[in-house]
C-alpha cells in the first residue's frame, strides 16, 4: 500500500495527463474522420475534448508546481547567494498558497451556483459541475504540491542543503 501511494505521489499527474491527452487525441481524430470522410459529426466530440483539455491543463499546473517548472521570475536567484534560495522559494510558495486559497474558495462558490441551478453542458447533457470541478480540483492538487515543496524547502534550509531548483520550462 505504501509503495502504491509513493507511485501515485511520484507519477500521478503524469498518468492522468497521459490519459486525458490520449482521450483528446482519440476524440479529435474520430471527429475529423467522421466530419471529412463520413460527412457527419457528433455534438459531444468537441465538448468532451474541450472539457478533457481543461482537466489536462489543471493537472499539468499541479505537475509544474511539483517540478518547479512553472513560469517564474528568477532574477533574484541570480543575485542572492545559493544559501538564501530556499527562503525565496518558500516565500513564493507561501504567496502562491494564499492565492490558491482564494481561488479555491471562489471556484467552490461557482460549483455551488452550478449545483443550485442544475446547469447542464449543452451537448453532453450532464451536469456542468463535473467540468467546472476541474478548477477547484486543480487548485487543491496545487495546494498539496505547494505544501510538499514548502516542507522540502524547510528541510533543505535546516540541513544546510541547496534548495531544489526544479526543472526548466525551456532548455
Amino acid at each position: 500500500m505504501r509503495q502504491m501511494l509513493r507511485q501515485i505521489d511520484d507519477n500521478g499527474e503524469r498518468y492522468l495527463m497521459l490519459v486525458f491527452y490520449c482521450f483528446i487525441v482519440f476524440v479529435i481524430v474520430v471527429e475529423v474522420f467522421r466530419r471529412f470522410v463520413l460527412d457527419f459529426s457528433s455534438l459531444w466530440g468537441e465538448e468532451a475534448a474541450r472539457f478533457a483539455f481543461i482537466y489536462l491543463g489543471w493537472i499539468g499546473a499541479s505537475h509544474c508546481v511539483k517540478q518547479r517548472a512553472h513560469i517564474r521570475f528568477d532574477v533574484m536567484l541570480h543575485i542572492l547567494p545559493k544559501r538564501l534560495h530556499g527562503y525565496l522559494y518558500l516565500f513564493g510558495e507561501l504567496c502562491t498558497l494564499v492565492f490558491a486559497g482564494f481561488a479555491l474558495y471562489w471556484s467552490m462558490e461557482t460549483i455551488a451556483t452550478l449545483m443550485q441551478f442544475d446547469t447542464l453542458a449543452p451537448a453532453l447533457r450532464v451536469s456542468q459541475v463535473w467540468f467546472a470541478s476541474a478548477v477547484p480540483l486543480g487548485f487543491l492538487m496545487m495546494t498539496v504540491r505547494l505544501l510538499q515543496s514548502a516542507l522540502r524547502d524547510i528541510q533543505d534550509i535546516r540541513a544546510g542543503r541547496e534548495a531544489f531548483a526544479g526543472t526548466l520550462l525551456f532548455d
